[in-house]
């Protein structure tokens, strides 16, 4: 991933975590879908993942195409983004998951 494109992530996930985190401590999980009708999740679970810490430094690749490939899914059904942080931006992980088969 490109830094620049690591950056707008951090950022997005930042403003993120911040609008729907606790102060000291975040742990939630949000659908990444957003036609939730008859979803079928599929076989196949693939996780991906991207860290930041004291808002300085991010690194990681959070997106669905890596989830998908970490899982060996062709074919995606749904997915889900969790948000992890501690004492908010101090250290903050994003992971995507997707189903599929």
């Amino acid at each position: 991933m490109k830094s620049s494109a690591r950056v707008i992530v951090a950022l997005v996930g930042l403003t993120g975590a911040t609008l729907m985190s606790g102060c000291l401590y975040t742990n939630i999980t949000t659908p990444l879908d957003t036609d939730l009708d008859q979803t079928k999740l599929g076989t196949k679970i693939g996780k991906s993942e991207g860290q930041m810490v004291l808002g300085l430094v991010a690194w990681g690749d959070a997106g669905t195409q890596e989830a998908a490939k970490n899982g060996n899914i062709t074919v995606l059904r749904g997915a889900d983004q969790e948000t992890f942080s501690v004492l908010g931006p101090v250290y903050v992980r994003w992971r995507t998951v997707v189903y599929g088969d």
